[in-house]
């Protein structure tokens, strides 16, 4: 129905081309030809604009979550489109081909999945060309692609990346009567001025292009008060915080499930395997875990390695445990499939330390959360381009009840407390201090000292989950008229 719809409005749009090309040219002729031509124009216009805007009883119920980038960086995104469907939305999912989405969105019969092939601009001549190329090609893919689908009552885009999303949504929700919610995760052009510099005319026409048509959305979602504040503040945008909350699979893991999890990691990676097997040995067991072949119970092993979520200054931590202090072996795992991923994947490969072993994992969506779970402690060193955002990967950690160490930014007294649930840092030298303190006597100091305070303080904060703190926040916008 959507594919037979976006033919005859792409008819109707060559026809009015055509009238208009027709009418240029009889003008030449008389004043009548001029009064026939602009009718005739007239008259496929407002066919096109009807056909564009045609509702039926069901478009009330039907939402576009819009993400021009990789998916598998937008989690949040993905939670939008699970919730919507949970209140019975039918949900078109747009976004560009890259990481496979969660299982629960692909599942999702509600949810039909629209993936953008992602484009590329002109690969001759001044880099210039080839960026303005490729948001010209982008626009008109991106404007084909909403106009093949059905009527939708909102479309929920985030931003950034907003170029040229920001204006093409802007217009299909003109041109459709669909109402336009934009979900700002940070600012586009900071994010550009990491590479550029902010005082590069491509940085400085890109805060232009986002404060314009920022204000042309229905409704504005952001991630802090702090975002919010300096939307209203700086742009005259009006907005609605919704704070980024793990959903329910993000929880403490059980010891079982631990071992479930480092066994299968053991197979791949050796740094879950425990050393110095003994031949005949019947225990299962990895870094971490044994299970008792007798009555199959797990348990954790009392001279295990802590295991921490991100990366840090190893070098400092192995000079602690040379020393004589009493810390643990680190088994840290870097997750993520950032793009410079294989570059430190190699410097690593030349660092050899006795007391630390780093890993770098590929993790299916499901395994990650069980992961955060099992984990003894999180890095954090996420800081933020415009000061504004926060850090999902912390959120995600503390639905698991996982203390953390994180990098001092700007608003992110929004989400860790100092020694409340986690530690603030500025620089390696003090994340080093807070790692000996945090671990001093692990695994002793898992109930005892700050790591097992701070974990006892996340489990009895417990917080909103994403279910309820979007159904508060996010829900009243698409109900109300």
């Amino acid at each position: 129905m959507a594919d037979a719809g976006a033919s005859m409005t792409l008819a109707t749009i060559s026809l009015i081309g055509f009238a208009l090309l027709a009418g240029f040219y009889l003008t030449t002729l008389n004043a009548l030809w001029t009064l026939v031509s602009v009718t005739v124009t007239a008259v496929l216009v407002s066919q096109l604009l009807w056909k564009l805007r045609r509702r039926d009883a069901l478009t009330e119920r039907r939402v576009c979550v819009l993400v021009l980038g990789d998916i598998g960086r937008s989690p949040r995104m993905q939670y939008h489109a699970l919730s919507l469907s949970k209140h019975g939305y039918s949900v078109t999912y747009t976004f560009i081909c890259g990481t496979k989405p969660h299982q629960d969105v692909i599942g999702d019969e509600r949810i039909t999945i629209i993936p953008i092939t992602e484009l590329k601009g002109l690969q001759v001549g001044p880099r210039m060309v080839s960026y303005v190329t490729k948001v010209i090609l982008q626009s008109l893919q991106l404007l084909l692609v909403l106009l093949k689908t059905d009527v939708q009552s909102h479309i929920l885009m985030q931003n950034p990346p907003g170029l040229p999303s920001i204006v093409v949504t802007w217009l299909v929700c003109g041109l459709r009567g669909s109402r336009f919610i934009i979900d700002w995760h940070n600012y586009g052009y900071t994010i550009m001025a990491l590479s550029h510099g902010p005082d590069h005319p491509i940085v400085r026409l890109a805060q232009w292009y986002e404060q314009l048509f920022g204000r042309f959305s229905s409704h504005n979602l952001c991630v802090t008060n702090a975002m919010k504040e300096d939307l209203q503040n700086n742009w005259n945008i009006r907005a609605t915080t919704l704070y980024d909350k793990p959903p329910a699979i993000f929880k403490e893991t059980s010891v079982d499930l631990k071992h479930q999890l480092f066994m299968r990691l053991a197979k791949t990676i050796p740094q879950f395997r425990v050393c110095g097997e003994r031949p005949g040995d019947v225990t299962e067991r990895t870094a971490f875990t044994c299970r008792d072949p007798s009555d199959l119970s797990v348990t954790l092993t009392s001279g295990r390695p802590a295991l921490l979520i991100s990366s840090t200054s190893w070098t400092d931590y192995e000079g602690f445990v040379k020393a004589g202090a009493s810390l643990p072996s680190l088994v840290c795992v870097i997750t993520g499939k950032g793009p410079q991923k294989d570059h430190y994947r190699k410097l690593i490969d030349t660092l050899s330390f006795e007391h630390v072993k780093i890993c770098t994992p590929w993790l299916e969506a499901e395994d990650y959360p069980v992961l955060l779970g099992s984990a003894d402690l999180g890095v954090c060193l996420h800081k933020s381009s415009s000061g504004l955002d926060l850090p999902m990967k912390v959120v995600d950690m503390f639905g698991c009840c996982l203390p953390v160490c994180a990098i001092h930014f700007y608003c992110l007294h929004e989400l860790v407390k100092h020694e409340e649930n986690g530690l603030i840092f500025k620089d390696s030298e003090e994340l080093s201090g807070q790692l000996k303190s945090l671990l001093w006597d692990f695994p002793g100091c898992e109930d005892e000292g700050k790591l097992g305070r701070f974990r006892r303080n996340l489990r009895a904060s417990g917080g909103q989950r994403w279910d309820q703190n979007w159904d508060q926040n996010v829900l009243p916008l698409l109900t109300a008229p």
